[in-house]
């Protein structure tokens, strides 16, 4: 009996020191599993955290953006309210102001009509003396038009104008020297048949400079106003015939004289 009572108590004993080494070994483990999580938690929450901040300093981009668009919107619509309001103010003309601006153009338009029908004339009155087939004068899209041939002016491939000529165009003078507010402007027409001499590279060499010695007849000797001309050479590309024969080509040889009206009072009345 004692002998199974000290078996007992040893067994106890065995137990007990059992209990007391596994138990410090599995607290320290669940400890450290414990601290692992938590380690793996922090690692996470801070990665939550830095998608935050980026996603705080994205949306402060964003507001920066959508105010500097907004400014950017109540410029324009300042802007447009502005010209709503010009529009308003210019819509508000009464019928008897339209009425009244309508019949100031009228009148300008007529006036311009009148000064180059006259116009016209008196260069078809001091040209009275040349025939048809040497110069045309006629009117076209509210311009005067004086074509002179290159029979009345030049030899064939020169730019020198010839005493006949050159007596052409001081009866023209004469009518343009007391005619104000237009601008004339000289343009030199050749056929298509090629040019090259010594002087003359090419057709627009040769419409150039005609138009160019018009000029200074014009100015220099007859005392035209050198602000109110210009030369232009126009080549073989503008024919008024189809260059298909000797007739055809020879009414492309020209040197046409344009007559302009001032239109700035038009323009004034029509702009303001």
């Amino acid at each position: 009996m004692k002998k199974t009572f000290y078996v007992l108590v040893f067994s106890s004993l065995i137990l007990s020191f059992s209990f007391l080494s596994c138990g410090p070994g599995k607290k320290l483990m669940s400890s450290r599993a414990r601290v692992e999580n938590l380690q793996n938690d922090s690692i996470q929450v801070h990665g939550q955290l830095n998608e935050c901040n980026t996603l705080v300093k994205n949306l402060k981009n964003d507001k920066t953006s959508l105010l500097s668009e907004k400014a950017a919107l109540q410029n324009e619509n300042a802007s447009v309210e502005s010209d709503l309001k010009a529009l308003s103010a210019q819509s508000k003309m009464t019928i008897a102001e339209q009425a009244k601006r309508l019949k100031s153009l009228q009148e300008i338009i007529q006036s311009q009509k009148d000064v180059m029908n006259n116009l016209k004339n008196s260069i078809a009155d001091a040209l009275m003396n040349y025939k048809s087939d040497e110069l045309s004068v006629y009117t076209k899209d509210g311009n005067v038009y004086v074509s002179l041939q290159e029979k009345l002016l030049f030899k064939s491939g020169s730019d020198v104008v010839d005493p006949k000529g050159k007596e052409a165009l001081r009866f023209l003078a004469q009518v343009l020297n007391s005619t104000k507010d237009i601008t004339v402007l000289i343009e030199g027409h050749t056929d298509n048949i090629p040019i090259k001499t010594k002087l003359m590279e090419d057709n627009w060499d040769l419409s150039t400079a005609r138009a160019t010695s018009i000029v200074r007849i014009l100015t220099k000797d007859y005392g035209f106003d050198s602000s109110r001309i210009t030369a232009s050479g126009r080549s073989q590309f503008h024919p008024v015939k189809s260059n298909d024969t000797l007739e055809a080509r020879a009414s492309n040889r020209r040197t046409e004289i344009i007559l302009s009206p001032n239109m700035k009072e038009l323009y004034n009345l029509i702009y303001q």
